[in-house]
C-alpha cells in the first residue's frame, strides 16, 4: 500500500545534476553464461530523469537490493519517456522510465513495449503551470496564443496542460507546446523564448527562488487528480529474452518503492544524490505516491483520457502492456 506524501511549496535555490553512466549500446553487454542467481543478463542500462519519480532506482542500489539480486544497474539520463522509446528499442537502454502517456501511445502506434514496474502516481501540486511573476498571464484562459514549454510533447505533459485548458474553454489549438528539457525551462522563460512552462520538482522549488515564478495552475486535478505519471518499460522483446533479469529487477524496484511510500525520509535522504538539491530542500518539496504494484485499473485512466483527448484513435485495453510481474524469486 502507498500513502499520499504531502505536498509542499517553498522558494529555495536548486541547482540539478544527473551522473551520466556510459552511453554504449547495451545489447549482451554483461550477459554471462553462469551467475550465483541465473540472471541472463547481470549488468543493465536503465533510464531515468532528474526528477523525484525514479527516486526508487536510487534506493534500490543504495539498499543493496538490486546487489541482493545479483545485478548492476546502470542510470542513464533521459529527458522524457518520448525519447526513452527508440532507446529502449535500439538496446541503448534495457528499462527505462516512462511516462504512461508516452507508452501508450508507442503501443498504439505499434511499438513492442511492455510496462514492466509501477513508479509514481501524482498528487495535488506536484506538476504545474508556472510563469514568471511578472506575467500578465493570470489565468489559464491568459495562455491563449501563447507558447507553453513541455518536457516532451505528445505526452503526460501535453495531456495534463490540456485538461486545465478545456476547463478554461481553451483547446490545444489555441496554444503552442515546445520542448524544452526541465533543466532548461526557467532560464529559457525568462529569457522570452516562451510564455509558460509544465513544471515539476524539484523545478518547481528551484523556478519559485532563481527566476521568481509562480504558480499558474495545478495539472493535477479534475480529470487527473491522482493521476498514474510514470512507470518502467521495456521492449517486448527484451521482455522475452531476459526473464530473470527483468523478475531481479522487478523484485528489487517494488522493496524500493515500498520503502518510498512508506518513509518519506528515504527518499529525502536519496534525492540529494541524484539531483544535487540540498537536504532542506529535499525534506519540502512537492511529492507524489509511489506504488509498488502495477494496477491495470488504475492505469486505464491514464488511457481513458488520451482516447477523449485525441491521443489514441481506438481504445487501448491497459492490460495488453503490462508484462507479468516477478516471482517472489
Amino acid at each position: 500500500m502507498t500513502r499520499k506524501l504531502r505536498c509542499y511549496a517553498v522558494a529555495l535555490g536548486v541547482t540539478v545534476a544527473l551522473t551520466l553512466a556510459g552511453c554504449g549500446g547495451s545489447d549482451d553487454g554483461g550477459a554471462t553464461s553462469a551467475n550465483s542467481k541465473g540472471l541472463e543478463k547481470t549488468t543493465i542500462k536503465v533510464g531515468a530523469l532528474p526528477i523525484p519519480d525514479p527516486v526508487s532506482v536510487y534506493i534500490a542500489q543504495a539498499k543493496g537490493f538490486f546487489k541482493e539480486e545479483g545485478l548492476t544497474v546502470e542510470p542513464t539520463p533521459i529527458t522524457g519517456g518520448a525519447v526513452a522509446v527508440p532507446m529502449i528499442e535500439s538496446g541503448q537502454l534495457d528499462i527505462s522510465q516512462t511516462n504512461y502517456v508516452s507508452t501508450f501511445a508507442a503501443v498504439a502506434g505499434g511499438k513492442k513495449i511492455k510496462l514492466v514496474a509501477d513508479m509514481y502516481q501524482a498528487g495535488a501540486n506536484c506538476f504545474v503551470i508556472m510563469v514568471p511573476g511578472d506575467s500578465p498571464i493570470k489565468t489559464v484562459a491568459d495562455l491563449k496564443g501563447k507558447t507553453i514549454f513541455v518536457n516532451n510533447l505528445n505526452n503526460v505533459a501535453t495531456l495534463a496542460v490540456e485538461t486545465q485548458l478545456k476547463v478554461a474553454g481553451l483547446s490545444k489549438d489555441d496554444v503552442k507546446f515546445a520542448e524544452k528539457p526541465f533543466p532548461e525551462m526557467g532560464n529559457a522563460i525568462k529569457a522570452g523564448q516562451a510564455d509558460a512552462g509544465w513544471i515539476t520538482e524539484p523545478f518547481i522549488t528551484a523556478n519559485q527562488s532563481a527566476n521568481g515564478f509562480r504558480k499558474l495552475a495545478d495539472t493535477i486535478t479534475g480529470q487527473t487528480e491522482d493521476l498514474p505519471i510514470a512507470g518502467w518499460m521495456a521492449s517486448e522483446e527484451w521482455v522475452q529474452k531476459y526473464p530473470k533479469t527483468l523478475a531481479a529487477f522487478q523484485r528489487a524496484i517494488a522493496k524500493a518503492q515500498q520503502l518510498a511510500s512508506s518513509d518519506r525520509k528515504e527518499i529525502e535522504a536519496m534525492l540529494p544524490k541524484y539531483t544535487k538539491i540540498d537536504a532542506k530542500t529535499a525534506s519540502v518539496i512537492t511529492l507524489g505516491t509511489y506504488p509498488s504494484e502495477l494496477n491495470a485499473n488504475r492505469l486505464q485512466k491514464v488511457a481513458d483520457l488520451m482516447l477523449e483527448y485525441g491521443y489514441l484513435k481506438s481504445p487501448l485495453d491497459v492490460k495488453s502492456v503490462i508484462a507479468a510481474p516477478a516471482s517472489s524469486g
